[in-house]
């Protein structure tokens, strides 16, 4: 245990971290682990592998993931931002990059070979665009001759460009919603939101006339016509758990779902423990969102309001949107749950983004100055 009159940086560091964050955090981890455990055996003998190959990757993965998301949290605001720049444009280049040079999958071009190493480029772009965006719309509020907002908007439309190119209209929509919620943060006049809700209507209508898959899953989700067994499984899965679920290793989704240790994990999760291990799943990722939030409402600092507000919505709108295709409440969307899903690139780049909410939510002197606290002072032996 740290002592209060340790100054060393470790000990700086764990007097002023948001202890409930990073338990919160550690807690989706090691249920990511269980998990892996509970859906991937089957996958893996499915396709010829070793039982625990995909359990034994998620360790591996979490490993970094865990190391990353603990050394970012030392950075300050301006470091993170440093970082941010550097990372936004590395990621662009590679989000360029990959359209020329990158695997395809089911027709999207989505991920990059580097160093023997599969690198999904639009992962790593969200924490560093909402970062980005957040010091754009911070420096217009403190300057509005500084076209902040203008630059934000720019760099949006060409973060979406990207993504539509791969084609990867999940993360566009994803993307574009973050965005809009933290201008809404920044100030966003009603005139504003009246022309971007029109352009997202006018985005999704066009989503569905000019691309055929997206035309097809919209189509099968009105309709229920069509390929829809994984989506239909998933759903029979949590109704077949009912409230305590039918006992570890015993589910049956998971042995016909390709992605059951990926896509469907929370299928398998309801399945095997019960809607009781999904609603305590849900109020971990509901808790992150909502005290992210009210952090970011008491914050003084713009940027670190517009920055956390922005991450933890980014968060949370990826964890509904995959829960949601597995309740079948929207078409089907192959999106990670956030630190319990399958998969390397999504595992370090959600643990960059709660790195940066635990450096901007730490208790430093500044804020507390802010607040109109008087900092407390060591006690002088008496003469």
């Amino acid at each position: 245990m740290q002592s209060r009159l340790d100054k060393s940086p470790v000990a700086t560091w764990w007097w002023t971290i948001d202890r409930w964050f990073l338990a919160a955090f550690l807690s989706l981890m090691g249920l990511g682990i269980v998990l892996s455990f509970a859906a991937s055996p089957a996958v893996a003998e499915r396709i010829g592998l070793d039982s625990f190959h995909f359990a034994t990757r998620q360790i591996i993965f979490t490993v970094p993931a865990l190391g990353v998301m603990l050394a970012v949290s030392f950075l300050d605001s301006r470091q993170i931002r440093r970082m941010s720049l550097i990372m936004l444009c590395l990621m662009l280049v590679l989000m360029v990059a990959v359209l020329y040079i990158g695997v395809e999958v089911k027709g999207a071009r989505r991920w990059v070979s580097l160093a023997g190493l599969s690198i999904q480029p639009s992962e790593f772009l969200k924490p560093a665009f909402v970062i980005m965006c957040a010091w754009l719309f911070a420096e217009h509020k403190r300057q509005p001759d500084i076209p902040g907002n203008l630059f934000a908007m720019l760099l949006l439309v060409l973060v979406v460009s990207l993504l539509v190119a791969q084609p990867d209209l999940g993360q566009t929509m994803l993307t574009t919603g973050t965005w809009g919620i933290m201008f809404f943060m920044a100030g966003l006049p009603w005139l504003w939101i009246i022309v971007l809700g029109a352009a997202g209507v006018g985005g999704v209508f066009a989503a569905y006339t000019v691309f055929p898959h997206v035309a097809l899953r919209i189509d099968k989700f009105l309709t229920g016509e069509g390929d829809t067994f994984q989506v239909d499984m998933g759903r029979d899965a949590l109704i077949n758990g009912g409230w305590f679920g039918v006992g570890p290793g015993e589910g049956t989704v998971k042995r016909v779902i390709p992605d059951s240790h990926a896509d469907f994990v929370f299928s398998v999760a309801g399945e095997e423990f019960g809607l009781i291990m999904c609603f305590f799943i849900m109020s971990i990722f509901a808790f992150i969102v909502l005290r992210g939030l009210n952090t970011a409402l008491k914050e003084h600092d713009d940027f670190t309001r517009y920055a956390v507000g922005g991450l933890v919505t980014v968060f949370g709108l990826q964890a509904v949107i995959n829960m949601c295709v597995n309740l079948q409440l929207v078409p089907a969307k192959g999106m990670t749950l956030p630190f319990i899903s399958y998969g390397g690139s999504s595992q370090i780049a959600i643990a960059i983004s709660m790195g940066m909410v635990l450096a901007l939510t730490r208790k430093r002197p500044e804020k507390r100055k802010q607040m109109g606290f008087a900092l407390p002072q060591r006690a002088l032996p008496a003469e």
